[in-house]
């Protein structure tokens, strides 16, 4: 069989997605490949976030043209492809800048792949256009894990103004209610304890349906589903979260108590230039809405460090937002300019470079102590954890509400359980505990 080898880099989109092509190509008498010299087709599946992601991938590109060119000598003929959020910006010119790439792969064109590697046999080409995505019924070769990505939706609307999204995949499109709820029963026939729903903004659900269908609808029809399992969701925008699917997360059975919130500023003038549609006092009060409603949820966000304009005191007050809504968690960036964008184009504007990273490390530093404050307060509580893996003899697994936990017993375990555990200690990162004592009278 002929083997393909991915690189992915970015978010769970792009694993997901990777993970359909891998199981599209398997229908088409192409195996995985171990790693990159024994394959004969190489796509990296690129993030275009930031621009030390892309250059990840040029990197990748450059290394692969060696490989091909040593393969040639050979006699083999090793194809290369560039797939992602960079193959949707760049196009065409990815063709003149890596004259040893045979193919450019939109976002939207992964179901074409098969018919597209038949054409560069011939010829190098760059497909790369608007159309929908299709529905195909081609299985999908998922990691051997507990937990399986699904995507609900695709593509965005707000257009803020830092964010290359729109531009990469496009405006929001929503897959019908009853393809997701087909997945959903597939992968937990499958074996898999989690579901992870994935869109770039997932309570946006359903806007471009003619069913109207929404997002806690979604959510009530899987939480009906049978089994032992757990459903997830990310992400969440904030304004767009209502007060139905807070309702339907509290009184569901497998809908885990989590919320990922982008927050990506604490000051109100910064917000309004990323054109992000609330106020701090807004999005507190979303924050104090969730908490009040669903007992031991965690919250977490994104935050950007160093944004156009940006001043000292104006981050001073996203360290304040971070303690003042205990957030469970943070990711943190430093500002990184995208093209198409409005930020982008603000180069007056632009925080220098050194300062941007002092920020960043500041807001580093203020978010792992927010996570230590946030693991402290489990301490001697017992939670329900579903094992996910092994290392070094030690089980570990994830909360309900996705706090990372190592088991400290000498028990035989087996990964998919879901096992009670009491917390004994804390660190940064994760918390430490045992199987309760049984009382026995």
């Amino acid at each position: 069989m002929k083997k393909v080898f991915i690189d992915t880099l970015g978010c769970q989109m792009n694993k997901s997605d990777t993970e359909r092509i891998y199981g599209m190509l398997s229908h088409f008498d192409w195996d995985v490949a171990k790693n990159e010299n024994e394959a004969d087709l190489l796509i990296v599946n690129t993030c275009a976030i930031r621009q030390l992601s892309t250059d990840k991938a040029y990197s990748r590109l450059g290394a692969w043209g060696r490989i091909k060119k040593d393969k040639k000598k050979l006699g083999l003929d090793v194809k290369i492809g560039i797939c992602g959020c960079v193959a949707q910006l760049e196009k065409e010119n990815l063709l003149k800048k890596f004259p040893y790439v045979d193919l450019v792969l939109g976002t939207r064109n992964i179901p074409k792949l098969p018919k597209l590697l038949e054409e560069i046999k011939d010829k190098r080409i760059c497909a790369v256009d608007d159309n929908p995505i299709e529905e195909n019924n081609y299985n999908i070769k998922r990691d051997d894990s507990i937990s399986a990505w699904l995507p609900i939706m695709e593509g965005c609307d707000n257009f803020c103004s830092y964010c290359v999204v729109p531009y990469t995949r496009g405006r929001e499109r929503s897959r019908e209610l009853d393809a997701i709820i087909n997945e959903a029963k597939k992968i937990l026939n499958d074996g898999f304890k989690e579901i992870i729903l994935l869109g770039q903004n997932v309570d946006s659900y359903g806007k471009n349906l003619e069913s109207r269908a929404n997002f806690a609808l979604l959510l009530k029809k899987l939480d009906e589903l049978e089994g032992n399992f757990r459903i997830r969701f990310t992400s969440s925008y904030p304004t767009d979260i209502t007060d139905e699917v807070i309702e339907v997360v509290k009184n569901s059975k497998h809908i885990c108590e989590c919320f990922h919130i982008p927050m990506q500023s604490g000051n109100d003038r910064i917000l309004k230039e990323m054109n992000r549609r609330y106020t701090v006092e807004k999005y507190k009060e979303i924050v104090e809405k969730i908490r009040k409603t669903i007992p031991n949820v965690a919250i977490t966000s994104d935050f950007i460090a160093g944004f156009p304009s940006e001043t000292n005191e104006e981050f001073q007050d996203t360290l304040k937002a971070i303690d003042e809504m205990e957030l469970d968690y943070s990711n943190t960036a430093a500002y990184s300019p995208r093209p198409f964008t409005k930020a982008g184009k603000m180069t007056d504007k632009f925080v220098d470079e050194e300062e941007k990273k002092n920020r960043l490390q500041i807001l580093n530093d203020k978010v792992k102590a927010a996570s230590l404050k946030s693991n402290e307060k489990y301490i001697g509580k017992t939670l329900e954890v579903l094992i996910d893996g092994i290392k070094d003899n030690v089980y570990q697994g994830r909360t309900r509400n996705n706090k990372v936990v190592h088991i400290l017993d000498n028990n035989a375990h087996a990964i998919g359980e879901f096992i009670n555990i009491k917390i004994e200690r804390v660190s940064t990162w994760c918390m430490f505990g045992v199987p309760p004592k049984i009382e026995i009278n």
